[in-house]
C-alpha cells in the first residue's frame, strides 16, 4: 500500500467530513449518547464546518490517502486553553476504521509532531473522552501524558493529555 500524507486544501471539504463522521461512528459509539452521535456525524454540518476551515485558512490540516484515496486526517493549531499558551494542539486525528490498526494514525501523529516541533513549539496538547480507551493507549504509545486536567464534553467527560517535544 502507498501512504501520503498531504497538506489540506480547497476541495477537500467533503473527504474531511466523510472521514471524521465515519471515525466517529465507529469510534465513539457507547461512549456518546445515540442521538449525540447522530447529531454530530451530519456530514452536511461536517462539510460545512471544514469548507469554513479551507476558506479562512484556519488550522494546520492533513490528509493521508492510501493508494489514492483519503483515509485519514488530522489538525493542529495553537491551543484554545487558555491557561496553556505556549502549548499547541491537536485538534483532530481520525482515520477511517477498515485500516485501523495499520500503522497510518502513527505516520500521521508522527507528522503532526514533526510540524508543530518545526512551527517552534516545545509542548503539545490534546483532548480525549475518557472512556476512549484505544485513543488513548494510542496517544500513551506516542508518549503523551494524562494530567488532571478533565471537562465535560457531549454529556461525557474529556481528559488532557501533553506531550513535551
Amino acid at each position: 500500500m502507498d501512504y501520503r500524507i498531504r497538506r489540506v486544501k480547497q476541495g477537500d471539504a467533503p473527504a474531511l467530513a466523510q472521514i471524521q463522521t465515519s471515525s466517529w461512528k465507529a469510534a465513539f459509539r457507547g461512549i456518546l449518547s445515540d442521538d449525540d452521535l447522530e447529531r454530530l456525524t451530519n456530514i452536511e454540518k461536517a462539510t460545512a464546518m471544514y469548507q469554513h476551515l479551507l476558506n479562512e485558512g484556519i488550522g494546520n490540516g492533513y490528509i493521508g490517502e492510501v493508494d489514492g484515496k483519503a483515509h485519514c486526517i488530522a489538525y493542529w493549531d495553537r491551543t484554545r486553553d487558555a491557561d496553556m499558551p505556549d502549548y499547541a494542539e491537536i485538534i483532530c486525528i481520525h482515520s477511517l476504521p477498515d485500516n485501523w490498526r495499520k500503522g497510518f494514525g502513527s505516520q500521521m501523529m508522527d507528522r503532526l509532531l514533526a510540524d508543530i516541533a518545526q512551527a517552534g513549539f516545545k509542548k503539545v496538547m490534546l483532548w480525549v473522552f475518557v472512556e476512549n480507551a484505544r485513543a488513548r493507549a494510542f496517544y500513551e504509545a506516542k508518549g503523551f501524558r494524562p494530567t488532571n486536567k478533565i471537562k465535560p464534553s457531549f454529556g461525557t467527560m474529556e481528559i488532557c493529555y501533553v506531550k513535551v517535544l
